[in-house]
């Protein structure tokens, strides 16, 4: 089966590193997308499938995984931190996961590099 959409990393990669001094870094044999040395993101495949877990905000965890537990999961290791855990290998709307990747972002990143936003 062949497929012209890209790879699930190759558009999280796009969407993560498109914010302000975003890098990535191999971790756990996963890339991680960091701000200054601080992860707000990662892909991983460690249960055969690929999700993307990033940080929430306090109540979203429970919100998400109570709504969509087809999609989203509580994330071992940093579920109980409230991490979440959103499966990308079933079509996701990735409009949705790019709000989610920048909510992240804005949660680890220094308050004077995150401006203003409508997420």
């Amino acid at each position: 089966m062949t497929t012209d959409r890209p790879p699930p990393i190759d558009r999280l990669r796009a969407i993560c590193l498109a914010l302000p001094e975003a890098t990535e870094k191999q971790a756990w044999g996963d890339p991680t997308f960091r701000i200054r040395d601080k992860i707000f993101a990662m892909e991983k495949r460690g249960d055969g499938r690929v999700s993307l877990w990033c940080k929430a905000p306090p109540g979203s965890q429970a919100a998400l995984v109570g709504a969509d537990p087809e999609r989203f999961f509580v994330p071992p290791y940093v579920g109980h931190k409230g991490w979440i855990g959103v499966r990308l290998d079933n079509d996701p709307d990735w409009d949705e996961v790019a709000s989610l990747v920048r909510r992240s972002y804005r949660l680890t990143a220094p308050k004077r590099l995150v401006g203003p936003t409508d997420d």
